[in-house]
């Protein structure tokens, strides 16, 4: 009973750190979602444009932490401040950099519940758990290149960081939010799984410790784009681009 207890109390304390909902089962019961074959081209230039902004915005926040840090520099706080800001800094953007989109990046099971999965799938907590893990290597690795790069933030690794996160963010919006399965196959490769390998591979260049700390972001995305691929098989292999949807209600 206390394990249980003890169990459900963790699983709640993960779910709330990475902002994973269980979702409105009610809400899915009433609804369904009808699909053509055609082409929807209002949602490759919503997430276009929304990865751009995303992306704009956060480099504009990069720029203001560079500013903020110069000041903290110039000024007669200790110098372990400066670092423990950047570190509080990193660990927002890698829990929560949703908060600079402009799509709906709500975190949820409901999707991963619902659908058809490989019988190897992890179980649904397991995901905002190795989320947590690579979270605190994003920071622990981003902190060793900020200060590789003289504590400058607008540098080449640390953009493409933000990039990679939020090409995050939108394969989040097509695959949990609008259950996409088709067009998140080829987003989570070219997305998420592709960028991963670049800047990982650029943090290894700059700061040989910080690229091995964050490999381990590479072969967890390399499970997650393969359980993406073998959603979509299971789940009627729909063409790999965005469909037109309808919401029916029941």
């Amino acid at each position: 009973m206390n394990k249980s207890k003890n169990s459900k109390i963790f699983e709640q304390f993960v779910n709330t750190v990475m902002g994973v909902k269980s979702g409105n089962k009610a809400q899915s019961l009433n609804t369904s979602i009808a699909t053509t074959q055609e082409l929807d081209i209002k949602a490759v230039l919503v997430y276009t444009l929304g990865t751009i902004l995303q992306i704009l915005v956060m480099i504009l926040v990069l720029l203001g932490m560079e500013k903020l840090v110069m000041l903290i520099n110039n000024s007669s706080f200790p110098s372990w401040f400066s670092t423990l800001l950047t570190g509080l800094f990193f660990a927002l953007l890698s829990i929560r950099s949703r908060i600079f989109s402009l799509l709906d990046n709500t975190r949820s099971r409901q999707t991963y519940d619902q659908v058809i999965r490989p019988r190897w799938s992890p179980p649904p907590l397991a995901f905002p758990i190795v989320w947590m893990i690579i979270a605190v290597l994003r920071v622990i690795s981003s902190v060793l290149i900020w200060q590789q790069m003289n504590r400058q933030f607008l540098v080449l690794p640390l953009i493409l960081f933000v990039v990679h996160l939020a090409l995050g963010d939108t394969w989040n919006t097509i695959f949990t939010v609008e259950r996409r399965l088709g067009a998140a196959v080829p987003v989570v490769i070219l997305g998420p799984w592709l960028s991963a390998v670049v800047v990982t591979a650029i943090y290894w260049q700059t700061n040989p410790i910080a690229g091995m700390t964050l490999s381990f972001s590479c072969v967890w995305l390399t499970v997650a784009a393969v359980l993406v691929f073998r959603i979509w098989q299971l789940n009627g292999s729909e063409p790999l681009y965005p469909l037109k949807l309808t919401i029916l209600d029941r």
